[in-house]
């Protein structure tokens, strides 16, 4: 009787580099914590010292960023475990799950917080002008959340990681809300008279920018949570890799479902129709283990052996 052929594992390339993608999106995570916590403490002396409704919703985004940073590091560390039982498909849902949540909150502290601006307009709640010089707070925030972005940036370019790219983005995101606090603060110290409307409507715009991002997030967590289809790219990654491995003479139907930091695969592919049923069955063991080396996201490939015959596509 004829053993059954070991499996194909792919190389532990696979597992580490799964270990550094993490290590890497943590790191960047801390880092921002540590950033934005030091310009919520400056701005928050800002707002006790000059009372400025732009610095403080300046503020308060920064705070949502710190407290949606804190629980995006739980969420990834639980989205990391690896499959069980009760999880046959691991547990990658959590990341979008987290994400869907804090983006529904900050649209929703934006949108409560234009109601409260309105509000002090059409109330004339008084208020004194601002002092002069308040608009260098969230100017140096800018300048620190830019060098931040392209930092993190050039990490994620080199590590190819799609993950610190977006995580790179909330530091230009963070970056314009500064932008718009100062460029209302230095607007009011132009024009003095009229410096706490121009303020209340600089507080205003960053609650818009919060809740256009939020649902934006919120939008981009939702595809992932329902199974929309990824990009054409990731079906041209898996259809190469099942191409490269020797017997593989076609591949047809690709399905991918994507969320967090987990992605599955299940693919058909055509083999000589006269191959023994040992070999063709090895042969889908190197294309498992052949995509998972080339895109170590995937956790579990799915090959579905046909047969191949010339002319019937």
């Amino acid at each position: 009787m004829s053993k059954f052929p070991d499996p194909v594992k792919p190389k532990e390339d696979v597992d580490r580099e799964r270990r550094l993608r993490a290590h890497d999106i943590r790191k960047s995570i801390k880092l921002g914590i540590a950033i934005r916590l030091g310009i919520v403490i400056a701005e928050l002396f800002g707002v006790a010292f000059f009372g400025s409704a732009a610095l403080f919703m300046d503020a308060l985004a920064s705070a949502i960023d710190i407290g949606s940073s804190l629980l995006l590091v739980l969420f990834i560390k639980l989205a990391e475990r690896p499959p069980d039982d009760d999880h046959p498909f691991g547990h990658g849902r959590y990341e979008p799950l987290a994400g869907l949540q804090l983006g529904l909150f900050l649209a929703f502290i934006g949108a409560s917080m234009i109601f409260q601006q309105v509000y002090e307009l059409g109330t004339n709640a008084e208020r004194q002008p601002l002092e002069s010089g308040v608009w260098i707070i969230p100017t140096v925030a800018v300048i620190l959340l830019e060098i931040s972005y392209q930092v993190v940036k050039k990490t994620a370019q080199r590590q190819h990681s799609p993950a610190l790219a977006a995580d790179a983005i909330h530091y230009r995101i963070d970056a314009l809300t500064s932008l718009l606090a100062a460029i209302a603060l230095i607007l009011a110290q132009w024009q003095p008279h009229f410096s706490v409307i121009i303020d209340q409507l600089g507080a205003m715009a960053i609650s818009c920018l919060m809740i256009g991002l939020g649902l934006h997030a919120s939008r981009n967590n939702l595809h992932q949570l329902l199974d929309r289809v990824p990009e054409r790219k990731f079906f041209e990654r898996v259809q190469r890799a099942a191409a490269a491995v020797s017997g593989v003479l076609d591949t047809e139907k690709i399905r991918i479902q994507q969320y967090g930091p987990d992605a599955h695969v299940d693919i058909d592919i055509e083999v000589d129709p006269n191959l023994p049923v040992d070999q063709a069955h090895r042969i889908s063991q190197k294309v498992r283990a052949n995509i998972q080396e080339m895109w170590p996201q995937v956790r579990d490939v799915t090959v579905h052996i046909e047969p191949y015959y010339p002319g019937d596509h």
